[in-house]
């Protein structure tokens, strides 16, 4: 039997940064991508987003690849966005994705992260946040990939 204790903090964002994500069904959204990633045996601590993203704290279960799993939900959650009501204006999700990987001990701190994000970004734009996360992991801000 295989173990890890890896905690993923992913990012995932909507074509060209389009707000089509209705914060009014942002439950019905989240429950989705809670079946989901439960599906594949991996564990949600938290989502959360705003109209033009998505945060999730996650455990990936250890036979699944970051990319292969990410792939799976955005591929899902299209498929269920582009025929729900409140997302007609949903194309598609950006062909990246934001990936960070925190140690356990931090999870409370992300958790309270993600839940705070709709008052945290009315003080910093989603364009700021990412390039701070990527600098706080030696990343570097690629404008060619934003838009």
């Amino acid at each position: 039997m295989s173990k890890t204790s890896f905690l993923y903090h992913i990012i995932i964002r909507t074509k060209d940064n389009k707000k089509t994500l209705s914060l009014g069904n942002s439950e019905e959204l989240y429950k989705f991508f809670c079946g989901i990633i439960d599906r594949k045996k991996c564990k949600l601590y938290r989502i959360n987003g705003l109209e033009d993203h998505i945060h999730l704290l996650v455990s990936i279960h250890p036979t699944i690849a970051v990319a292969d799993f990410i792939r799976d939900i955005k591929r899902s959650s299209s498929i269920m966005l582009k025929t729900a009501i409140g997302y007609e204006k949903f194309k598609s999700w950006s062909e990246g994705y934001g990936g960070f990987s925190y140690h356990y001990r931090d999870k409370d701190m992300l958790i309270n992260y993600i839940k705070n994000q709709r008052e945290h970004h009315k003080k910093i734009s989603f364009r700021e946040e990412v390039k701070n996360l990527l600098k706080d992991f030696g990343l570097d801000f690629d404008e060619t990939e934003w838009s």
